[in-house]
């Protein structure tokens, strides 16, 4: 059982760990393919100017709309403007958080949307896509309860060096060993990777509260506050809401005629969303603040599920440490195959070489490599569309 399941569909979820992995530090990786994103840490000063950033995205951007600023997520990061252009499209203008100056502009579609659409959902329709990648958790719940059997007296494993005296032998030792160091963090994965199973069935947490507003009559569009509306609106938000930390503007549009700020407070293991403050952009005037910790358990649940299953929740002090188990936990799957592979190459007296370690895993996967192959060219080939933009 334990080998049926690591094999059959071993280079789907190879794929999928390995998008997961890169998806924790996709930002990072935008950061370095966009020069626009950086800044000097020593050019920051103080938080984050809402004000200057949105007066020079308006000036930039002349007859297109601003949709959302995005505070930097570290020292180093430009804070990033979400705009809709005159022709519909969509891009990023890459601003300095304490000058507003808008450094460049970004791609809509960059590594973090690449790697997470591919991650979550193979650029397929997210009520298709989502529950074929997660019901991969299903697998690994197999793979990791088996495993105790498969492996004796697995608490002696922590220190087990690696041995060199062939390569079946060493993809066994570095399976064994890296399969106990991580198996918490591939019960975290099961375990959040369920919980989106269930989302895409309907059994998502109720929404959060929101003000909702009459249509606007007739053809009028939104009113988009000016950049000394937002000055007050956010001097309102602070004088309302003392303690929050914003960290994202979402400006009026069609979903809603109110200016939404979006934060961290006290509650832990929640998205910025969960602590809110909803304004009049006309008045000023504060409609209504969620916390994070008035949330019923099923809604807790929800919130806890993305910083869990990237590790975003510490920043780099657990980024880094979710990155590395990600390795890890895709080395597991990689090693899985090898194992067979090189198994069935002693069997029939073969050399067994490093060079052969996945020379058996193709065939070994029997149909279902055709499975994994269509599915990961699904992926790919929706890949394509989606950042040349077609329909």
């Amino acid at each position: 059982m334990h080998q049926w399941v690591g094999l059959k569909l071993s280079l789907f979820l190879t794929f999928i760990l390995f998008t997961g992995t890169l998806a924790v530090v996709s930002q990072e990786i935008d950061w370095l393919l966009q020069p626009s994103l950086r800044v000097a840490p020593t050019s920051v000063e103080g938080p984050v100017h809402w004000e200057a950033i949105a007066g020079s995205a308006a000036e930039h951007e002349v007859g297109g709309k601003v949709l959302a600023i995005e505070a930097p997520i570290a020292s180093a990061f430009a804070a990033r403007v979400r705009v809709e252009r005159p022709d519909g499209s969509l891009a990023f203008l890459h601003a300095h958080p304490t000058t507003g100056e808008i450094q460049g502009v970004g791609p809509w579609v960059g590594a973090a949307r690449i790697l997470r659409n591919m991650h979550r959902h193979l650029n397929l329709p997210v009520w298709l896509g989502v529950p074929i990648v997660s019901s991969l958790a299903f697998l690994l719940l197999v793979s990791l309860v088996s495993s105790f059997v498969v492996y004796k007296k697995w608490w002696r494993g922590f220190a087990k060096p690696l041995r060199k005296r062939d390569a079946r032998m060493w993809w066994g030792d570095f399976h064994r060993l890296a399969g106990v160091w991580s198996m918490w963090f591939v019960a975290l994965i099961i375990m959040t990777s369920v919980w989106y199973f269930a989302e895409s069935l309907g059994l998502d947490a109720p929404p959060a509260p929101r003000v909702e507003a009459a249509a606007p009559a007739g053809d009028a569009d939104p009113i988009s506050p000016e950049v000394g509306d937002l000055s007050a609106a956010l001097a309102a938000a602070q004088e309302a809401y003392p303690g929050l930390r914003i960290n994202q503007v979402l400006f009026p549009g069609e979903g809603s005629p109110y200016l939404v700020l979006h934060g961290d407070y006290e509650a832990l293991l929640v998205r910025p969303r969960a602590n809110s403050v909803w304004i009049d952009p006309g008045s000023s005037q504060v409609l209504l603040t969620t916390d994070g910790r008035d949330m019923t358990v099923h809604q807790r649940i929800g919130e806890m599920a993305d910083p869990l299953h990237f590790g975003n929740f510490g920043g780099y002090w657990t980024k880094i440490p979710w990155f590395l188990f990600g390795l890890l936990l895709t080395g597991l799957a990689l090693s899985g195959a090898a194992i067979y592979s090189l198994r069935i190459a002693r069997e029939r007296h073969s050399q067994v070489r490093l060079s052969r370690s996945f020379s058996g895993m193709w065939h070994g996967m029997g149909r279902w490599r055709w499975l994994s192959v269509a599915l990961i060219a699904t992926g790919l080939t929706l890949l394509v569309l989606l950042v040349t933009g077609s329909p």
